[in-house]
């Protein structure tokens, strides 16, 4: 039951953990490439898309994570588990502090409608992503490493 959940969670928390890649890495500098509005008003889509997905994601992934940790207990690994777990809850305290403040205006923006400094805005939610990113990528390589 413990390989089975393990592979879960694994699997779960991957492959969240590439869509917050691809964002950074993908999609919004092709939407930077975009001429005219087209890549702010592909930015508000996708923050109102994901917006909606994500936080089910995370919170299914922090579950999954904390029900490895207390199952595995006395297995090799724990310290890993809890490790992964505790960057986890990091990265979703900067999301409700840094990340989602920003979004949460920037999926409404128009062309029409958007602040002066919408592309500072953009920048700065691109800096925190990246080192949520980064957070997130170190928390699933702890739990891959403690499948071995």
């Amino acid at each position: 039951m413990l390989d089975a959940l393990e592979v879960v969670t694994i699997v779960v928390f991957g492959v969240m953990v590439g869509v917050e890649f691809s964002v950074a890495f993908v999609i919004n500098p092709i939407f930077n490439a975009l001429p005219g509005d087209s890549g702010q008003l592909g930015r508000a889509h996708g923050g109102r898309m994901l917006g909606a997905v994500m936080p089910v994601w995370y919170i299914g992934s922090l579950v999954l994570v904390t029900v490895w940790a207390i199952a595995g207990w006395h297995h090799h690994g724990t310290g890993l588990v809890v490790t992964a777990g505790a960057l986890l809850i990091i990265s979703v305290i900067m999301s409700l502090l840094l990340l989602v403040p920003i979004n949460n205006q920037s999926k409404t923006w128009t062309p029409e409608n958007r602040p002066e400094d919408w592309k500072e805005q953009t920048n700065r939610w691109d800096r925190f992503h990246y080192v949520r990113v980064a957070v997130l990528i170190a928390a699933f390589a702890l739990l891959a490493a403690a499948l071995a």
